[in-house]
């Protein structure tokens, strides 16, 4: 088995490839990964004031992003089974009506309750997204292309990660949170008529193909990158959900802006980077991520008084974490082969629960012992992510023959 995605993901693939990139459909699944990340980081930047507008505290406030993820964690597996048979650019036009509708609705909501609901329909909008976007893109592109399309389709998740607190604080001062809100609902619904337009519509699976999710679990190797995975979102979602905290205790409260504008930039940059190489060295790139978010977090727990290597170490991090979706997805596919749809569901499910347990997590530790602490737990749960990257060299991410 070699390093290269390269493996079948459908069941009736693209005829007459081209050699070259689709790159006005990959831009479609780029930009339904990208709104799908957006809608759900929006409100971390106006939570003060959504929570004046839905008469509640911030704290409960900033819940609309956990009932985001945790609704997509719930909604991946069976929505993704439900809609199996479905042509893909229905599911993916579905979902995104779902996401506009939500987020539209959600800028006339003045109820805490109702808002609670919609952020969680919303969330079921994504958990249709992103378990299509991989394969879909894997789909479309040529032979031995594959990663790099799928790293281009999931660019929009760290882009996204990137900049949805910084876009959702200044559209805000455009027009308040409900401006945020119909503009990401505009967004969505822009994205709609691209992927109308730019995407084939491949068929979806026939029933008498399909998976059990017992059966896609037994295959050699996925729980070791389920478990690498899992490991690595928590450890960084508990970091990155309280930055503002650490950076607090590192005396650089007042350099935020310019900490996560280094860590977006470098997310972007690793998309560049690792897109052009991922076909031929995943196993590399991600034993390289996972030990490099290592040693960044190695360095904040040690120099947190040092402004300097802060910046770099938090720069870092954000070149190991920009392409990870990608890195992991892809070893998902190279794994599981004909059955990665529902692969990819667990794995999406494992990917937003990492994140509303990384919030959880961090919040304890905050509260029960110190800010400090939160780099520890990290780095113990990237030593345990690491371990498995490097020792799964047999089916979960393997050497090259």
């Amino acid at each position: 088995m070699t390093d290269t995605v390269t493996k079948s993901t459908g069941p009736t693939p693209v005829t007459a490839r081209q050699d070259r990139l689709p790159g006005k459909a990959l831009l479609g699944l780029f930009l339904a990964g990208f709104i799908s990340i957006l809608t759900e980081c929006l409100p971390a930047g106006l939570l003060p004031e959504m929570s004046h507008t839905l008469d509640t505290s911030v704290s409960l406030t900033g819940q609309t992003v956990t009932l985001y993820a945790l609704a997509t964690a719930l909604g991946a597996i069976p929505l993704a089974r439900a809609t199996a048979t479905w042509p893909r650019k229905h599911v993916l036009q579905l979902a995104l009506a779902v996401v506009a509708a939500a987020n539209a609705l959600t800028a006339l909501s003045s109820d805490y309750t109702l808002t609670l609901v919609l952020r969680f329909v919303a969330g079921l909008g994504t958990g249709l997204i992103w378990p299509l976007l991989g394969g879909y893109a894997a789909r479309l592109a040529p032979e031995g292309r594959q990663g790099r399309a799928i790293a281009i389709a999931l660019a929009g998740t760290p882009i996204g990660l990137a900049l949805g607190i910084p876009l959702g604080t200044w559209l805000s001062s455009l027009g308040g949170w409900q401006f945020a809100f119909h503009a990401s609902a505009a967004v969505s619904v822009v994205t709609m008529a691209w992927v109308l337009v730019a995407l084939p519509n491949l068929p979806g699976q026939p029933v008498e193909t399909r998976f059990k999710i017992s059966q896609v679990l037994a295959i050699p190797g996925l729980r070791p990158i389920l478990f690498a995975l899992a490991t690595y979102m928590i450890a960084h979602n508990i970091l990155y959900t309280y930055i503002t905290d650490l950076l607090s205790y590192a005396g650089m409260a007042g350099q935020t802006g310019w900490v996560l504008f280094a860590f977006g930039a470098t997310s972007v940059l690793s998309v560049l980077v690792v897109g052009t190489h991922i076909d031929r060295h995943l196993r590399k790139l991600v034993v390289s991520s996972t030990v490099v978010f290592a040693a960044c977090v190695l360095v904040l727990a040690f120099f947190a008084n040092a402004p300097v290597l802060v910046y770099v170490a938090v720069a870092a991090w954000g070149f190991a974490f920009g392409s990870s979706p990608s890195l992991f997805i892809g070893a998902v596919i190279n794994t599981t082969g004909e059955a990665a749809d529902v692969a990819q569901s667990i794995t999406i499910t494992v990917f937003s629960a990492s994140i509303a347990v990384g919030g959880f997590i961090g919040g304890l530790l905050l509260a029960g012992l110190s800010t400090a602490s939160i780099t520890w737990a990290s780095l113990i749960l990237l030593i345990a992510a690491a371990a498995t990257v490097i020792g799964g060299t047999k089916h979960a991410f393997p050497k090259k023959a």
